[in-house]
């Protein structure tokens, strides 16, 4: 991991201008140690990444939250002009060319490098000093338009209640074992009666209505029953034999130990499963983590973070948001959710602060 000293010593000189070109810094254009200095002291000072997002697009920080929660320190430029398309949203397909100029632009800002060995000449790398300042300013940034709340009166936690509505589910299929239709799902009978078992039970899909990207379960069953459906599937515990559901032996043996699964684990399954429609959803989960650490309004949410999440066909921001991803923040326990004459207010558990550290995040 190399910071902004380190890799503007491997610069070559023409990067070095062209940084010291773009702050108008005030120096010697032919010394590389003048260069060094006054882009070091122009980047390192308190003002320069406030101003920094302040003057850039959302596409320019969108790209950049990209870069801060990728696990990779080193990219192609394939990997930048991905990022760059992603952070784009809703342009063209053709603007290839538009994507490059982002990269180039971040080249000439100091914030991208080209590796320092044979092997990486052809990679970039952002300096981990940037990085870290970046995180901590853009929380500030998007802290500036959430608003707190006071405590509701009532307010809803789940706590652990999805781990143990996961064997729950396990012993229903066991003792039932329930038919699957032609289309692969159970019975609306033995969804009732799963419901009925489960401690946190939700109203069973209507018809009509559109219903993919959120899990393969998601278009047969509500979603905090389609996650536990598509995680007890993923970790083999349930296996579709013929037109039956059945627990295999590893559910049998699960149900036998009578243990419940890490909500961790279950979490870390959730952001793989939703990585298709919200491709940014560590980072989204991370942002909401250092907004609500107390009592703040849903409805600032969404202006605070909303601008970070790209719609997904029907879905709009505000129903990701507010649907996809705080709706199963309070299944897995990391939020409290409650109604003020305000409208909804959520705020953070200590298990949900934990689970949101970038290190524990996936890409």
């Amino acid at each position: 991991m190399m910071n902004l000293a380190d890799m503007l010593t491997y610069a070559d000189i023409g990067q070095l201008t062209a940084i010291a070109g773009r702050y108008q810094c005030d120096c010697k254009r032919n010394s590389k140690h003048d260069l060094i200095q006054s882009i070091l002291i122009t980047l390192g000072s308190r003002d320069f990444m406030e101003s920094h997002i302040r003057s850039c697009t959302p596409e320019e920080l969108r790209f950049l939250n990209t870069l801060l929660f990728d696990e990779r320190s080193h990219f192609s430029l394939e990997d930048l002009l991905a990022a760059a398309r992603q952070a784009s949203f809703d342009a063209p397909a053709g603007k290839t060319g538009g994507y490059r100029e982002m990269v180039s632009r971040f080249k000439s800002g100091g914030w991208l490098f080209s590796g320092a060995s044979q092997q990486s000449k052809y990679l970039f790398q952002v300096p981990e000093d940037l990085k870290n300042r970046f995180r901590e300013r853009m929380g500030e940034y998007i802290k500036e338009k959430v608003s707190g709340s006071c405590e509701p009166a009532m307010y809803r936690g789940e706590g652990d209640l999805l781990a143990e509505d996961l064997l729950l589910f396990l012993r229903y299929v066991k003792e039932n074992n329930p038919e699957l239709n032609q289309e692969g799902a159970l019975y609306k009978r033995y969804q009732q009666g799963l419901m009925n078992a489960l401690q946190i039970p939700e109203p069973l899909l209507g018809k009509g209505g559109w219903r993919f990207g959120y899990g393969r379960a998601c278009e047969h069953y509500p979603p905090r029953l389609a996650l536990l459906y598509d995680y007890a599937r993923h970790r083999r515990f349930i296996a579709e034999e013929g037109y039956r559901l059945q627990v295999t032996l590893a559910g049998e043996a699960l149900l036998a130990e009578g243990k419940s699964e890490r909500l961790m684990q279950i979490f870390l399954f959730w952001l793989k499963l939703y990585k298709g429609a919200v491709p940014n959803l560590p980072s989204i989960v991370y942002w909401i983590s250092k907004s609500a650490g107390e009592w703040v309004t849903v409805s600032s949410l969404v202006e605070g973070i909303g601008w970070l999440i790209k719609p997904f066909y029907y879905d709009d921001a505000a129903s990701i948001l507010e649907q996809r991803i705080l709706r199963m923040m309070l299944h897995l326990g990391m939020i409290r959710l409650g109604e003020t004459p305000g409208g909804p207010v959520v705020m953070m558990t200590p298990w949900g602060m934990e689970a949101a550290t970038p290190r524990r995040l996936p890409k």
